[in-house]
C-alpha cells in the first residue's frame, strides 16, 4: 500500500517549515497542531515525526502536514528521514489522531463571531493552509478578535503583515465594528 503514497514538498513562507502535501485525508476537518513530543501524545504520526532529527513542530491538516525544523538543521539532510516516516505510518492505516483527541467545533456565540468563523473556515483557512500553517479562532470580545497561529504561520517573518493587513481588514470589512485582529 505504501507504494500509492504520495507526498509533494512545497515552500512555505516560514524559512524553517515546509508542507508535505499527501495523497490521503490525514484527519476529517481542521488541524492539529503539536509543538513538542510531549504535546503529540494523542497522534502516533507527530509523535513519530518528533523522534526524527530537528523536528521542532507538527501540524497536521486534511490533506497536508507542516513540519518545522529548528533554525540550524538543513532541509535537505532531513526531509528523506520525513518523508520516509511519513510513508512507513500511513502504510499502517492506523489513525492519524486518536479518536477521543478529535474536537468538534463548537458554532456558539454571537453573531458575529459566527460571521468571523465562517469566513476563517471558508476564506482564511484554506488560502493558509495552502502555506503550510492553520489559524484557530481564540475569542471575539469588545471588539477584538484574538487567534492563534499554527504550523508555518506561528513563526513566520511575515505572519504579521498576514494578520494584520489580510486577515484584520477582511474580517473587519465583514464586521465592522471589529476594531482589531490580534495573534495569541
Amino acid at each position: 500500500m505504501s507504494e500509492n503514497i504520495e507526498i509533494a514538498v512545497q515552500v512555505t513562507p516560514n524559512p524553517n517549515s515546509l508542507q508535505f502535501m499527501v495523497n490521503r485525508q490525514m484527519v476529517e476537518n481542521g488541524s492539529f497542531n503539536f509543538d513538542n513530543v510531549e504535546s503529540a501524545k494523542d497522534s502516533k504520526l507527530a509523535s513519530a515525526l518528533f523522534k526524527q532529527e530537528h523536528v521542532s513542530g507538527v501540524l497536521i491538516g486534511t490533506g497536508f502536514l507542516t513540519v518545522s525544523k529548528e533554525e540550524s538543521a538543513e532541509w535537505p539532510k532531513i526531509v528523506p528521514g520525513i518523508i520516509e516516516c511519513v510513508k512507513t505510518f500511513l502504510a499502517t492505516d492506523e489513525a492519524v489522531i486518536e479518536a477521543d483527541a478529535k474536537k468538534a467545533a463548537t458554532a456558539s456565540g454571537s453573531e458575529a463571531e459566527q460571521v468571523i468563523r465562517d469566513a476563517l473556515d471558508n476564506e482564511i483557512r484554506p488560502a493558509v493552509a495552502r502555506d503550510g500553517g492553520d489559524i484557530v479562532f481564540h475569542s471575539y470580545t469588545d471588539g477584538i478578535v484574538k487567534l492563534h497561529l499554527q504550523g508555518a504561520c506561528s513563526s513566520c517573518p511575515s505572519a504579521t503583515m498576514t494578520l494584520k493587513m489580510g486577515i484584520e481588514n477582511r474580517l473587519k470589512q465583514l464586521v465592522p465594528e471589529i476594531k482589531e485582529v490580534v495573534q495569541v
